[in-house]
């Protein structure tokens, strides 16, 4: 093979590459954009009762403890009594689940119930949203490869406090650290597991552009778990939590661990609601 033939291989291959990764980053954005307008996603999220211990009733009626835009004027009751919540609806009565996919229907919406700590609380979901009508789409920084980073992983476990936006701490399962070079810097992210069998590393990080460009609490990112030492950090993959489409989710914070001092200019910028 000649040199110039060679050179062209390579140029095309660089070329076969990049337009692979600007279409991968596209696709990635359009599915997330697809996942808060759903039915379901976090646009239609409007608003979160927390329950007293005994009955709670709910419907439309502005007396009710916990009022609603749509439905009967009475449409039953949440009793919370010592850690289970049953709901009284429809002429029955049935245990829901917290952060199931057990909900309560009542005309057009959607009750769920969620538990922060040792608070039992009411998820309300609305097709009807203004969060969803308002929604006027995501901005992100420009694709760029150079923030896709092979990261070194160090297993580690061990539980680290992840506070939340409600003022609640809870220990949460760290399986290791991520180390990588930055902007010439040496950098560690601590991830967290979500569940026992998770398939993926979450990490809640805050960076320089925080507050600035990019949402204040801080931003997500999923990874992969680690192959052969290697986690790849894909930050045009970060995005805003939920707390920044809806004043009604209880967001985790980022640890004090995974306060970036670099600027990391790439993924979702900020939204205002």
């Amino acid at each position: 093979m000649t040199a110039r033939v060679f050179l062209a291989a390579l140029a095309a291959a660089a070329l076969f590459a990049a337009s692979s990764f600007d279409s991968e980053i596209a696709e990635w954005r359009k599915s997330r954009e697809a996942a808060l307008r759903r039915d379901g996603g976090w646009l239609t999220v409007t608003g979160l009762f927390w329950l007293r211990e005994g009955p709670n009733r709910f419907g439309k009626e502005a007396s009710n403890e916990i009022a609603l835009p749509d439905g009967p004027a009475r449409a039953g009751a949440f009793t919370l009594r010592n850690g289970k919540v049953t709901a009284a609806v429809d002429g029955g009565i049935r245990e829901v689940r917290p952060d199931s996919d057990d909900l309560v229907k009542v005309g057009r919406l959607s009750l769920y119930v969620i538990k922060r700590g040792d608070r039992y609380g009411i998820r309300l979901k609305d097709p009807q949203s203004r969060y969803l009508r308002e929604f006027h789409g995501l901005e992100y920084f420009p694709a760029n490869q150079a923030y896709r980073i092979a990261a070194r992983f160090v297993s580690e476990p061990r539980k680290i406090p992840i506070l939340n936006v409600l003022g609640q701490t809870e220990s949460d399962d760290c399986p290791g650290y991520v180390e990588f070079r930055l902007r010439n810097r040496d950098l560690r992210l601590y991830p967290v597991l979500e569940e026992p069998n998770a398939k993926q590393l979450f990490f809640i990080f805050r960076d320089q552009t925080s507050a600035k460009e990019t949402y204040g609490a801080g931003r997500f990112l999923y990874a992969d778990l680690p192959r052969d030492g290697k986690v790849v950090l894909d930050f045009n993959k970060a995005y805003n939590p939920p707390c920044a489409f809806t004043p009604y989710a209880t967001c985790p914070l980022p640890p004090k661990q995974n306060r970036l001092p670099v600027r990391i200019e790439a993924g979702e910028k900020t939204y205002g609601h």
